[in-house]
């Protein structure tokens, strides 16, 4: 098999190669029903696109893209949220936390260490 610059071929058809818009970071929120069931995930996601628009991270180089997941299976601590390709992974993002998370990592590039419950390339450390 060669490697060729044409686009992949389904039954014959040729599937158009999609498109996205720059951004900087990910931002991937679990709105699963076991992350948080009362709703506060899916409100958490409904919320965003203000706060990232006030934070100027809606356009631009620092432009973050933010998606839905149905599933993390992290399924305590939740809303549950993830910043690509950081690697970082918070808990307990209520709407307070969400604008700490905005200001301090995503606008700052630090990440809020007591919200981090996971960071990839890092071994679990036993505690809390």
């Amino acid at each position: 098999m060669t490697d060729t610059a044409t686009a992949p071929e389904l039954a014959g058809t040729e599937v158009p190669k999609p498109k996205i818009g720059a951004y900087h970071r990910h931002l991937l929120v679990c709105t699963g029903p076991r992350c948080s069931q009362d709703g506060a995930s899916q409100a958490l996601f409904d919320s965003l696109g203000d706060k990232l628009k006030a934070a100027g991270l809606n356009e631009g180089a620092l432009r973050i893209k933010r998606s839905r997941v149905s599933c993390f299976a992290a399924c305590k601590g939740g809303p549950i949220v993830c910043v690509q390709p950081d690697g970082t992974w918070y808990y307990n993002v209520t709407p307070a936390n969400m604008d700490r998370i905005i200001e301090r990592h995503l606008v700052g590039g630090q990440p809020v260490a007591p919200l981090v419950f996971h960071q990839a390339g890092q071994s679990p450390t036993g505690g809390a």
